[in-house]
């Protein structure tokens, strides 16, 4: 899991599929600004199916986009990814996710997350939180609890979701006349 920029972005040929033809790939160089999860060497190249008909992800090469990126790295400075892997502009991140990944989340590393797909649901063990944005937010994978909450082991053992910035209270929007 890191925090980079994608910097340039060329085609190159990944080996052969079994009946001999040479299978493309995207490379992306990246800079990396922050690793989150992952190798002590820094992540370099970041390789992606060249469509997302064949779950290729693209990325902005202008340098200016910041993503949070997780995929499978193989420890020597290259990461695949995939559509099925999280990809999402820092910029789109709420502050508690900002916050969290820079603060929280490596606090709950041994807690699991299990999602709720219809009510009722119940954790199994008191090192579960109970993932609710599915089933109450009519299939939203990026609801309440995914933006303001981070599941966090407590001191006793057990695993809660903790709340660690609250949004606005209302929303604003700046106008002004020309």
């Amino acid at each position: 899991v890191i925090r980079a920029k994608a910097v340039s972005a060329k085609e190159v040929d990944s080996g052969n599929d079994i009946y001999g033809n040479p299978i493309k790939r995207i490379q992306y160089e990246i800079k990396q600004i922050k690793m989150f999860k992952g190798p002590d060497k820094d992540i370099e190249f970041i390789y992606t199916a060249p469509s997302t008909a064949v779950c290729g992800r693209l990325l902005d090469t202008g340098g200016k986009k910041e993503y949070l990126i997780a995929g499978k790295s193989e420890g020597n400075g290259k990461m695949h990814i995939t559509l099925c892997d999280l990809v999402a502009t820092w910029d789109s991140l709420s502050p508690t996710q900002k916050k969290s990944l820079n603060q929280r989340y490596q606090m709950g590393c041994e807690c699991k997350i299990s999602r709720c797909l219809s009510i009722p649901c119940f954790v199994s063990s008191s090192d579960e939180c109970l993932w609710t944005d599915w089933a109450m937010e009519k299939n939203n994978v990026d609801g309440r609890q995914a933006k303001h909450y981070a599941c966090i082991k407590r001191s006793d053992g057990s695993c809660a979701w903790y709340r660690g910035m609250a949004p606005p209270k209302q929303e604003f929007l700046d106008i002004e006349d020309p």
